[in-house]
């Protein structure tokens, strides 16, 4: 004891203000955190009140799906209005599944004129705040810190909420839902639990209203962060509820869930360290380039592998776009029989690329290796993992013949150009022009859906 107090006498004047100065800044910083105000707001049934809206329809009252039914009743309706769901019409329901006595429209999507809405939707928040406070946590969805607008415009939260839904619903006609809390988690489970409830559709709670409030709620799965795989983990424990995750041995979770156990316990409790200057300063370390698809119906091996070789090459062609290369191409084949089921695979090349001629080929060769030829395929997808950046990372073996790579690059910028002045489908290879491919389909579309620029309601 006498060793530490001279070692505290020793210590100069400079290192003791030091701490001093540490100390008010991590109780400042611990204060800034608590005291923050955060909203995430969700537009309502976003693509089916825009299909209502542009059909001069009530968003809350019509019973409207978005749905494109030319892929057979068992597409999945990709949003269903309010009046459906009242009726307890589920959310990415399949179209067979509602009920034959209900009496509904069914819009094809147009992903075109839904981003529009979304852009107009933005447009509104810029008005007011600063993009630096805004995240686009979806095309429907957005976390805004709203604390220094508070202040600037003299208001309180709920007031403000009420403000931009009504600015909202002025200018475009979309219903809206608000969940606010002191961080971000709490705001969205304010959102996603408590504001559905409230008749003025907006949501609050803080630390001490989620624990009095929804500490029992179950199922556990409403709540942010936690997956039907994660729940089943919990059930394990005897752990249904927040609650029992908040009361639970930590010892226990940490061994089950490693690092994400911290994730949850902070969650059991109400807490929530991120703040939005986290957010925007977050850079992925690991990048990749994926897509998937399910095909209209239930493919033969050889036709799947058509679908296979044209997503590998629309791959290629957004690596070289974007400048990026690698060297570890995943696969994934989805069955359409009763069984269900996955295959997946990844091959590492023993080059770093982004040209078809060679990630093709590894790629088909994964394909023929991994899929039971005798069972009918309904998914496929790809991935691109740990893409690097062109200039600095692309390598090929003493084996690769360089003129052939330069002749491949200038084709393939060619064929870049024209697409981008004419239109993806101004340049197609004769593999999609075969009767089970689907590239120039998906080229008129937006995230896999209907861009609907050419159709009218």
């Amino acid at each position: 004891m006498e060793k530490s107090f001279e070692k505290e006498k020793q210590k100069t004047r400079k290192e003791r203000v030091f701490e001093i100065r540490l100390f008010l800044f991590l109780c400042y910083n611990r204060f800034m955190r608590e005291k923050r105000v955060y909203f995430v707001i969700d537009m309502k049934s976003f693509f089916a009140s825009v299909e209502c809206v542009e059909r001069k329809l009530n968003a809350m009252t019509t019973k409207l799906v978005v749905a494109d039914e030319s892929r057979t009743d068992k597409t999945i309706c990709l949003a269903v209005s309010p009046a459906l769901k009242k009726l307890g019409v589920k959310n990415r329901c399949r179209l067979f599944e509602i009920p034959k006595d209900i009496d509904f429209i069914i819009a094809p999507p147009r992903m075109k004129k839904y981003i529009d809405y979304a852009a107009e939707i933005y447009g509104i928040y810029l008005k007011y705040m600063s993009k630096d406070d805004i995240h686009v946590y979806s095309i429907d969805e957005c976390i805004i810190d709203v604390t220094d607008y508070l202040k600037l415009y003299n208001v309180r939260a709920k007031e403000f909420a009420q403000f931009l839904m009504d600015e909202i619903g002025r200018k475009t006609g979309i219903p809206s839902t608000v969940g606010i809390g002191p961080n971000m988690y709490l705001a969205k489970i304010a959102l996603d639990i408590t504001a559905k409830h409230s008749p003025d559709r907006i949501g609050w709670l803080d630390e001490e209203k989620f624990k009095r409030t929804l500490w029992n709620h179950t199922p556990i799965t409403d709540f942010w962060g936690i997956s039907h795989g994660t729940a089943k983990r919990l059930e394990k424990f005897g752990i249904y509820d927040m609650q029992g995750i908040a009361q639970a041995n930590e010892d226990l979770l940490y061994k089950e869930f490693g690092v994400n156990a911290e994730l949850l316990i902070d969650h059991s409790w109400g807490k929530e360290t991120c703040l939005m200057s986290d957010i925007k300063n977050y850079k992925t370390k690991a990048k990749s380039v994926s897509a998937s698809q399910i095909l209209p119906c239930n493919y033969s091996f050889d036709d799947a592998r058509i679908v296979m070789l044209e997503m590998l090459q629309n791959g290629c062609y957004d690596l070289y776009k974007q400048k990026l290369v690698t060297e570890l191409v995943h696969i994934i084949v989805g069955y359409g029989d009763d069984k269900g089921s996955f295959e997946k695979a990844t091959v590492r090349m023993n080059v770093t690329t982004n040209l078809f001629s060679i990630i093709g080929d590894y790629g088909l060769a994964l394909f023929d290796k991994i899929v039971d030829k005798s069972r009918p395929i309904r998914r496929l997808g790809y991935d691109f993992a740990d893409v690097k950046d062109a200039d600095e990372f692309e390598r090929y073996d003493m084996f690769t013949d360089i003129e052939k790579i330069k002749k491949e690059k200038k084709l393939v910028e060619s064929v870049l150009s024209l697409q981008e002045k004419f239109g993806k489908n101004s340049v197609l290879k004769g593999l999609d022009l075969k009767e089970k491919a689907t590239q120039r389909e998906r080229n008129e579309t937006i995230g896999g859906h209907r861009s609907g620029e050419s159709e009218n309601v």
